[in-house]
């Protein structure tokens, strides 16, 4: 039987809740399809800060070092939320991209016919979209340097430095172009060329590219108008590819199509090649949500697709990677609904249903 191995970082909130689910998915899967998967659960977030003083833990790096892939829940929460603490739990996000070196971020967005009622879009409009937003992930303003405050002459001063080399947007913008063949053949290139330097060379190295795919058609775009189309024409787009801010905001705009943050999965995406695949880190798109924590109401949907992203492009088990695509299709559009889409179901509620689905016994967790 072939063995996958996987770093399994629950971290916080609804963070342990979802991902119990998309690993009992994916054991299912795996049942069915011949392999297994080996879990080494680490901590990471607040419940590493608790347990031992940092948001990201030595053994938790290496542990994600040598896996085939990392799940990873959600962290932060209300505890740790002082923004003048030496040590927050997103800590842990940066460290990870930067240190796995994850320079791609892709959020896939569909609109479920099913969801009409769930999303604040006219079904006209969003009827049809599937597009995916390819964000560049460790260059710009999160990680550009010199970033601070300071104190100048009695004047309080803060400074962050968006920052990108040409090599970093080739490698992103080269990803993106071979995602858009794969697909449509459209690649919609975001940025801010008519004011930021970044901006200009991210356009001269889309351009420099683009002849290396004659069968992708390409086209430029500013982001704040993007902003505004991408909700109001959502079928015009196939591939989004741009900088590390504008991608956060868009794909976290895009979530209005979809209809909820709890549907939306993304990979992270790094350099190196796993036997079966590419390595990444496989993450819901909505945080950890302290609210309903520990209540069994939070939708595993989106943890149970980010799952689904893993098995494909990490793992390279498709047939399985299909199956959970199809539970939760199934459960989309006939199935148990948590509050977020407007039911009153639970966690487990769902979760057997995508386990019934897959043809798998369900088996709840003591």
């Amino acid at each position: 039987m072939r063995t996958h191995r996987v770093a399994y970082l629950p971290g916080d909130g609804i963070g342990p809740e979802v991902c119990a689910v998309a690993r009992r998915c994916v054991d299912a899967a795996g049942a069915g399809s011949g392999f297994a998967v080996k879990w080494d659960a680490q901590l990471v977030g607040g419940a590493a800060i608790d347990a031992v003083g940092e948001a990201l833990p030595l053994a938790t790096l290496d542990a994600c070092r040598a896996a085939d892939a990392v799940l990873l829940g959600a962290v932060g929460g209300p505890t740790w939320d002082d923004p003048s603490a030496p040590i927050r739990p997103e800590d842990a996000l940066l460290g990870l991209r930067s240190e796995l070196e994850l320079f791609a971020n892709l959020r896939p967005v569909v609109a479920h016919p099913a969801l009409d009622h769930a999303s604040p879009l006219r079904p006209e409009v969003r009827a049809g979209a599937d597009l995916l937003i390819v964000r560049e992930l460790t260059g710009g303003l999160y990680f550009g340097r010199p970033q601070g405050r300071s104190t100048d002459d009695g004047v309080e001063t803060v400074v962050d430095t968006l920052r990108y080399t040409r090599p970093e947007i080739e490698r992103i913008v080269e990803l993106a172009f071979e995602l858009a063949s794969g697909r449509r053949g459209r690649l919609t290139s975001v940025d801010k060329a008519n004011v930021l330097a970044s901006s200009r060379l991210w356009r001269e190295v889309v351009d420099e590219i683009a002849p290396r795919h004659p069968s992708v058609t390409v086209e430029h775009a500013l982001v704040d108008s993007t902003a505004y189309l991408v909700l109001t024409q959502p079928t015009a787009y196939d591939v989004i590819v741009t900088e590390n801010l504008f991608g956060d905001i868009l794909s976290d705009e895009a979530a209005a199509i979809a209809g909820s943050l709890g549907l939306l999965a993304s990979a992270s995406l790094g350099a190196r090649s796993t036997d079966h695949g590419r390595f990444g880190l496989f993450e819901p798109v909505h945080g950890s949500a302290p609210a309903i924590a520990g209540q069994g109401l939070a939708n595993p949907l989106a943890t149970v697709a980010s799952a689904t992203l893993m098995l494909r492009l990490s793992l390279g088990e498709t047939d399985a990677a299909d199956a959970l695509d199809a539970a939760i299709d199934a459960a989309i559009e006939t199935g148990p609904r948590t509050a977020d889409l407007g039911g009153s179901d639970g966690t487990e509620a769902v979760a057997s249903f995508l386990l019934e689905r897959i043809g798998q016994p369900v088996e709840v967790p003591a």
